[in-house]
């Protein structure tokens, strides 16, 4: 059996981008020249991988060998960084996992400043929630994340981010420095499902209050939309703070309740030679926002 790493990595790039041609625009291949590489390694392993026709999946038989094709690969993207590292020329594409707040509220900042600190560095984002960035840093589809609240571990943390009262600017409670949790009792709540129901469910727990939303909203920009319609209040991060209109209002709450966001590789292998330049350039800069001198 002859299986080569073109052909791991045209399988790769077609479940990535979802189809064949897609993924030739990825690797700046013809369609065809993926087709053949991806035949190629079907016929070696005597089994289909992929189900053709629309969006393409993995067979069982794809889903088996997905894994170890990102683990070969990876190994020898690892090397070539290493070699690159040590030449002072960093270089890579890094896939780098996010939730929609940290996505649109801190990811663009550090993309500006890898882009500057780590020019030849490519960072592509994936947005999805808590559990499936987690998913995605331990299946390999995801070299790097910005994960909440992880278990101690290698990281940097990017922020502390405190948690808010997202109000209109009319509301009575508008004009306070900060909005006890308990005086928002007589307001519709606005949920948003996901990695941060269960923090605003303690918040109201500490608060001696049972959380009965009035409706429960997965789409951020629909979620402040309906605040802005007087639909209701919500708690929201501090990092979504660029996303507030100027008609709302975003205050501190008490209790007092936050998370950490933690820029980090995955677990249970080693990271990509990439990650570690993004996590120590991140780190530069967290240091320089917080006016700390450099370790």
């Amino acid at each position: 059996m002859t299986v080569n790493l073109p052909q791991l990595r045209a399988f790769l790039a077609v479940v990535d981008a979802g189809g064949f041609s897609a993924a030739a625009a990825d690797l700046g291949l013809s369609q065809s020249a993926v087709s053949h590489a991806v035949a190629a390694l079907e016929r070696e392993l005597a089994a289909p991988l992929l189900v053709r026709g629309g969006p393409a999946r993995t067979t069982a038989l794809g889903e088996r060998v997905l894994p170890y094709a990102r683990s070969a690969l990876a190994a020898v993207d690892a090397v070539r960084e290493i070699a690159a590292d040590g030449a002072d020329t960093m270089t890579g594409t890094v896939r780098l996992a996010a939730t929609p707040t940290v996505c649109q509220g801190l990811v663009p900042g550090l993309l500006r400043h890898w882009a500057q600190s780590l020019p030849r560095v490519t960072v592509r984002v994936f947005e999805g929630d808590s559990a499936e960035v987690a998913d995605w840093l331990e299946n390999g589809t995801a070299d790097a994340g910005v994960l909440i609240d992880p278990p101690p571990g290698p990281g940097v943390r990017l922020a502390v981010d405190g948690y808010r009262a997202l109000l209109p600017r009319d509301h009575p409670l508008a004009g306070e420095a900060v909005v006890d949790v308990r005086d928002l009792e007589d307001d519709d709540f606005l949920l948003s499902p996901g990695g941060c129901e269960d923090r605003i469910r303690a918040l109201h727990g500490r608060a001696g209050l049972r959380l009965d939303p009035a409706h429960r909203v997965r789409d951020l920009a629909t979620l402040i939309s309906m605040v802005q319609a007087g639909l209701g209040v919500t708690v929201l991060s501090e990092v979504s703070r660029s996303l507030v209109p100027p008609d709302l209002v975003l205050l501190p709450v008490a209790p007092r309740a936050a998370r950490h966001l933690v820029l980090a590789g995955p677990r249970g292998r080693p990271w990509h030679p990439a990650v570690h330049s993004l996590a120590e350039s991140a780190a530069a800069l967290t240091r320089t926002r917080s006016g700390a001198a450099p370790s």
